[in-house]
């Protein structure tokens, strides 16, 4: 249904920030809810945060809240993760999603990018 492409990963020691960025091709991207997962090497893919539609409420992990920030621009059609005190545990693929359902459950999800590589390095 949508098609989703991240950018903005890349390498940077702890402490440093990052900004990634998820464009929709949809036109109805504003339709649906969109978060950020991630998945480091071994571990299951995790949730890491969450907006709605209308971008009025998110919802985050513990481990990210107070450094990661999500939003949107539905008349951009991107969603946005900044990433703010970085540390090595953060290092993962990290995977835009969207969905219709408003959930922070991985299979809630409808549609997955292929993910941008985020290390952190000590």
């Amino acid at each position: 249904q949508v098609q989703l492409v991240e950018s903005g990963g890349g390498l940077v020691q702890a402490g440093e920030s990052l900004r990634l960025f998820c464009a929709a091709s949809e036109r109805t991207f504003s339709w649906y809810n969109t978060g950020w997962f991630r998945q480091a090497p071994g571990k299951e893919r995790e949730f890491v945060a969450t907006i709605n539609r209308s971008g009025e409420s998110t919802f985050y992990a513990d481990s990210v809240k107070r450094r990661f920030t999500i939003s949107r621009d539905n008349a951009k059609n991107t969603v946005y993760l900044q990433m703010n005190s970085l540390k090595p545990e953060d290092t993962a693929v990290y995977y835009c999603a969207a969905s219709v359902r408003f959930s922070v459950v991985r299979n809630d999800m409808n549609d997955w990018g292929k993910g941008t590589l985020v290390t952190v390095s000590s």
